[in-house]
Parts: structure tokens; C-alpha cells; sequence
């Protein structure tokens, strides 16, 4: 789609969309999970990452939801970047459609659907769904977060949600960690934080750990995609917390940054940490 035609989309337009937001997000979970994982292909993308049935299912679900919820806002897929015209300067769609396939393929319930409504390279709205786990967490910038627990396919609950301040001095941290992804920069950061505890988890669930209060920072400080990033961004924002690189600085997306990576970020619970 055309960037120039997109519009930019404010708080009031992001209320309107979250409902039937969610509903795409909860879904494209129900297709992820009608997916045999003991019978399907899984290829390989050009980057080593893989591509399974799932994913594919997602996106078909998410992108063709989108077409008829909202055609004239812009999007960006994961599974679709090879059709991506940016920079996208007004608000588009940022969507992974399945974060951490390694986790699906394994056999583990750490997986999510990601969607994201970033406007003016800020992501103002968030979904992040973790179907195996019957949870959803979603938020706007400037209006709250909330996790959503499922139950067949339906919202059974809804609680509000908020980051939590900085332990006390003298109080380990709590601090979310890739099972899949790890590198030397992110364990030195970690390390600099005496007894810290961390919390192993898989793709953009970590980002809801932080935002309902459970962890207090999630630290990469190594490139990930801009597509499992903002979704989880603005679900942290949201709910009180921050999320800059490693100078305290902002992230920004859909500009047109080589193969749209985030060089590092760091999510905190708590935004006075980040000073």
C-alpha cells in the first residue's frame, strides 16, 4: 500500500480500532493453534529464521482483516516486508503474526501475535496475544493497558495493568531474558544489576511480563526486527513503563532503517530507572 495515502491515526481513532483489533489478534491465535506442529513444514527464511504453515495462517487472517477493518491505513508484515514501501511517516500497521516461531516449533507455549499501530514512527497502539497461554495484553498510549485472559476463544476476564516502580536498593532486579536469543552486551547489562534474577521467556511475552508488574526491566542489546518490538512497545508505554536504547534515547519505526531492525532497545517497568 502506498504510504503518502495513509492518514495519521490519534488516540481517538486508536480506541475505535481496538476492539476489532483484538478480535483479529485472538483470531489469528485460533489458527496457530489448529496448526499440527508434529506435521508441519517449516522452511527457512533468507535471514536463517523459520517460517512455518502458522505464520503463514496469521497473516492471512491479520492482512485480510485489515483490508476490510481499515484499508486505508498502511501495513507492514512480517511475513509480507518484501512488499514494504517506506518510509511510513503518517500511522501504519506493524504486525508480526507469529513471535517466536523457534518457541512454536519446539513444542512451547511462548509464542504471540503482535500488532501494532504506530503513528508517526511512535507506537501508540499495542496487542500482544499469547493464545497457548489464553492471554492477551493490549494498550494505548495515553489511555492504559489491560490483560485480557481467553477462554474458548472469549474474553473471560479483564483486568487493568501497570508496571512497577524500581526494586529497592538492595533488592535483586527481575530482569527478562530470551530462551532463544541471547548475546554477550545484553549479559554484561544484566550483570551490572548484583543478583539479578532472571526470568527466561520466550518472544514478545516478555514485554507483557513487564507491563503487568511481574519483571522489572527487559533488557536486548542486539538488532531484532521492528515487528516484534513495537506491538510489545506500546503495550509498556501504556501501562506506565518506558522503552529507549541503551543511551535512554527513543525508538523509532517504520522510517525506512535497513531491514527495518531495532539495533537495541531496553523496556523498563519503571521510567525513572531509564534516567
Amino acid at each position: 500500500m502506498n504510504e503518502a495515502k495513509s492518514p495519521v491515526i490519534g488516540c481517538d481513532g486508536a480506541t475505535t480500532l481496538l476492539e476489532p483489533l483484538t478480535e483479529l489478534v485472538i483470531r489469528a491465535g485460533e489458527a496457530i493453534l489448529a496448526v499440527n506442529r508434529s506435521a508441519m513444514n517449516v522452511a527457512g527464511k533468507g535471514d536463517g529464521s523459520p517460517v512455518t504453515e502458522a505464520d503463514l495462517a496469521a497473516d492471512h487472517i491479520i492482512v485480510e482483516g485489515l483490508a476490510q477493518l481499515a484499508p486505508h491505513i498502511s501495513l507492514l508484515s512480517e511475513e509480507r516486508v518484501h512488499l514494504a514501501t517506506p518510509p511510513y511517516k503518517d500511522s501504519f500497521f506493524l504486525i508480526d503474526p507469529l513471535d517466536g516461531t523457534k518457541e512454536f516449533v519446539a513444542g512451547r507455549d511462548e509464542f504471540t501475535v503482535n500488532v501494532a499501530l504506530v503513528t508517526q514512527g511512535v507506537p501508540l497502539l499495542g496487542i500482544v496475544g499469547a493464545p497457548a497461554l489464553g492471554l492477551i495484553w493490549r494498550g494505548i498510549v495515553g489511555k492504559g493497558a489491560e490483560r485480557l485472559t481467553l477462554r474458548d476463544g472469549k474474553v473471560s476476564q479483564a483486568a487493568p495493568i501497570e508496571t512497577r516502580p524500581c526494586p529497592p536498593r538492595g533488592t535483586p532486579w527481575t530482569v527478562a531474558v530470551s530462551r532463544s536469543h541471547g548475546d554477550a552486551r545484553t549479559e554484561a547489562f544484566i550483570d551490572e544489576r548484583p543478583g539479578a534474577v532472571r526470568a527466561v521467556l520466550g518472544s514478545a511475552v516478555k514485554f507483557g511480563r513487564v507491563a503487568e508488574g511481574q519483571v522489572d526491566i527487559y533488557p536486548r542489546l542486539s538488532p531484532t526486527s521492528e515487528w516484534d518490538v513495537a506491538a510489545g512497545h506500546a503495550v509498556i508505554v501504556a501501562a506506565g513503563g518506558k522503552v529507549t536504547d541503551s543511551h535512554g534515547r527513543p525508538l523509532h519505526f517504520g522510517l525506512g532503517r535497513e531491514d527495518f531492525l531495532v539495533p537495541e532497545f531496553i523496556a523498563w517497568g519503571d521510567p525513572a530507572a531509564a534516567s
